[in-house]
């Protein structure tokens, strides 16, 4: 699927924004007739989505938002291994909820970013790539006994109305009450009543979450624990901006040393209860295979190279440069503050490439600059621009209908501007049948620790990263200095 976006100004570290899906923002939307896990008291159940709507008057609202969910985060993931896995432990929860007539209806959404969240009505939904983050069934049961505290609880609803009160309150402070500074205070004690409501239930939902685990028979502790890794995964991305998911559930769940002490607080009233179990072996095995990283559909990344196997091109940034599969785009980050972003739009194909460069979407455009050459055999067309403290080099390349967009960035002083776009063009090619053939999808895979087996040499199995070491680790939850034993089943990432 060729990537549509509306361009604009390239802005220092290409920073993409993340996109939420929040449930308080119920759009006009028809319900579809996508496929859910149905989790009750008894795990999987065989009644219909309509079935149970029409038993639940808040599910409307969910219903309504479904299909704004799945375009946002890429459609569903379908695997019946792992749908029986996070059905499996949702039933269990169920059970001890605070409502144990509740249904729900869970989403595996088919995005790397790792998210949950839930919307009212019981709709629930569980990114695959906070799956491949959680290291036993209790960490997963520890995000979704939270989610479900949500539903149960109304948050979803009772958040709505403090919004739309709020909202007329900040009409009648905005367009009928003279402008003056005491009424914009106003308006800012609205917007902080707000996020503290919305951090109580965040508390509240947390509490209620870790008497599930407890009573469901699972690790009260996973939920502290699993915000530690989420945590450690947030600062493996930031530290270099490598290809991976990004941590979506911070951004609306916001963790903090004072939540985590919280978390293991209530655990510890729950902790002489009973025995628990993680669920580790079980888990690990209902995960192994399971797609990781970026959608097929959106091309794949390996090292520095990408390749787009259903529009069968590929390119290569230079040494040093990262790359990071945005939501709309390839991005790379390289030395001395060079960028290279790709994307690609339709056109029709009897538009002249130097017209098109010239027709208002490059913002600064060097006068004269504009030449016409060929990237890969291809038609193509360059040029360079000027905006603020950057200058740019803009190659476009035409296929059919479609123009891919090659833009690098360095500031406006640089001398490496030239050297990274050039080397990103004569990369740039057609990939042949067989390379194509030969390109397969990164997927979580449960490696089994042999004698003479240490850290580092299984996490130079990893693949599809330049820090192989980094992420095995993050994803697998070892500190710093950990060892493996033999016999113990660890998570990889390869073809």
């Amino acid at each position: 699927m060729l990537r549509t976006v509306i361009a604009g100004k390239m802005r220092r570290h290409w920073r993409a924004a993340v996109a939420m899906a929040s449930a308080l923002a119920l759009a006009a939307c028809q319900t579809d007739s996508s496929h859910f896990i149905i989790a009750g008291p008894d795990g999987a159940s065989s009644q219909t989505v309509e079935a149970l709507s029409r038993k639940d008057p808040n599910a409307a609202m969910g219903a309504r938002e479904h299909p704004h969910i799945l375009e946002t985060y890429g459609g569903e993931y379908r695997d019946p291994k792992v749908e029986r896995l996070v059905a499996r432990i949702a039933g269990g929860l169920t059970a001890v909820s605070e409502n144990p007539q509740q249904t729900y209806r869970i989403t595996i959404l088919n995005s790397p970013t790792i998210n949950a969240f839930a919307l009212p009505g019981g709709y629930l939904y569980v990114t695959r790539g906070l799956l491949a983050l959680a290291n036993d069934a209790s960490e997963l049961a520890a995000v979704l006994s939270h989610e479900m505290a949500h539903v149960t609880a109304n948050h979803g609803i009772e958040r709505q109305r403090r919004e739309e009160a709020e909202a007329i309150a900040n009409r009648v402070v905005s367009e009928v009450l003279p402008s003056d500074p005491k009424n914009q205070d106003v308006l800012a004690r609205g917007k902080l009543r707000l996020a503290a409501f919305s951090r109580q239930q965040e508390l509240e939902a947390d509490a209620i979450g870790i008497r599930m685990l407890a009573e469901a028979g699972y690790d009260p502790f996973a939920a502290a624990r699993f915000l530690r890794s989420m945590e450690a995964f947030s600062n493996y991305e930031a530290d270099h901006n490598d290809n991976g998911p990004q941590v979506d559930f911070l951004s609306s769940h916001p963790s903090t040393p004072r939540r985590i002490d919280l978390a293991e607080g209530h655990a510890r009233d729950y902790a002489a209860t009973g025995s628990f179990e993680t669920g580790k072996d079980y888990y690990l095995d209902g995960i192994d295979g399971m797609l990781f990283g970026s959608n097929p559909e959106d091309g794949y990344i390996r090292d520095r190279t990408f390749y787009h196997p259903k529009l069968q091109i590929s390119f290569e940034v230079p040494p040093g440069f990262s790359m990071v599969d945005k939501s709309n785009a390839v991005v790379a980050m390289g030395p001395n503050d060079v960028a290279i972003r790709f994307d690609g739009v339709n056109a029709p194909a009897r538009e002249d490439l130097a017209d098109y460069i010239k027709s208002g979407w490059v913002t600064g455009l060097v006068p004269g600059s504009v030449t016409t050459t060929t990237v890969g055999g291809m038609p193509a067309a360059n040029a360079k621009a000027v905006a603020g403290d950057w200058q740019f080099d803009v190659t476009v390349i035409r296929s059919g209908s479609d123009i891919y967009r090659l833009l690098t960035a360095a500031p406006k002083d640089s001398t490496a501007l030239e050297p990274a776009a050039n080397a990103v063009s004569a990369s740039f090619h057609k990939l042949s049948p067989q390379e194509v053939a030969a390109l397969k999808p990164l997927r979580v895979r449960i490696y089994t620790v042999k004698p003479g087996d240490n850290v580092q040499t299984v996490a130079g199995m990893m693949m599809g990263t330049e820090r192989k070491l980094d992420l095995f680790k993050v994803l697998n939850a070892l500190p710093s200095g950990a060892t493996l034993s033999v016999g113990q089943k660890v998570k990889i990432v390869s073809e």
